[in-house]
């Protein structure tokens, strides 16, 4: 599974470099100098963020000539190795390796950065999961009533959210706070909830 770690944004000074929109909630690690990355032009993988259980309630890149090469268009490659990153602003800043100017680094723009899920590694916290670990899983009752599946995860300023796919095809959202969801059994392909009354249809 594919698993989207960032969006490359506009080129940033004439050198190649680039912005790029952070969707990990470990930059640092997944952009470190050296760091080779797949690229998806346009396509829409799941962020590659974590989900922790609470206690409390794109288009294809455009084609462009590079610099010294006039009329050659320039093809995004399948991987992209990290040369320099650096945090500016709130931003991160991006030098690859064979990006040698802006003409080049604009045609990277859109493109998303990914990674395989199988080289992500667990939280070391138990009560922490990436959220492709969470998606797909069967949500059901303390007492085994089928409640539907995860759709995707919500990240609230209060707490993660799981959004539940009902059978009926509705969805409901479910906070991931430990008095909400008792368990979550990996192993067992499930999350257990208990909603309060009412929860399930908001």
């Amino acid at each position: 599974m594919q698993l989207v770690v960032g969006r490359i944004g506009k080129p940033h000074g004439v050198r190649g470099e680039v912005t790029v929109e952070v969707r990990t909630d470990e930059p640092e690690a997944r952009f470190a100098p050296g760091t080779v990355l797949r690229t998806e032009p346009g396509a829409t993988p799941p962020p590659a963020r974590n989900t922790v259980l609470g206690t409390e309630p794109g288009a294809t890149p455009p084609t462009t000539a590079s610099e010294g090469e006039p009329g050659v268009p320039f093809r995004v490659p399948a991987e992209l190795t990290i040369e320099e990153a650096r945090f500016h602003q709130g931003r991160v800043l991006i030098a690859f390796a064979g990006i040698p100017d802006r003409n080049t680094a604009e045609a990277l723009r859109g493109t998303l950065l990914v990674v395989d899920s199988a080289d992500v590694t667990p939280p070391d916290d138990p009560e922490e999961f990436h959220d492709h670990q969470l998606v797909g899983l069967a949500v059901v009752t303390p007492t085994g009533e089928r409640l539907g599946e995860v759709a995707r995860i919500d990240h609230a300023p209060s707490s993660d959210l799981l959004v539940l796919r009902r059978p009926e095809g509705r969805t409901a959202l479910i906070p991931f706070v430990r008095a909400i969801v008792p368990e979550v059994d990996l192993a067992g392909g499930r999350v257990i909830v208990d909603p309060p009354a009412g929860l399930l249809d908001l």
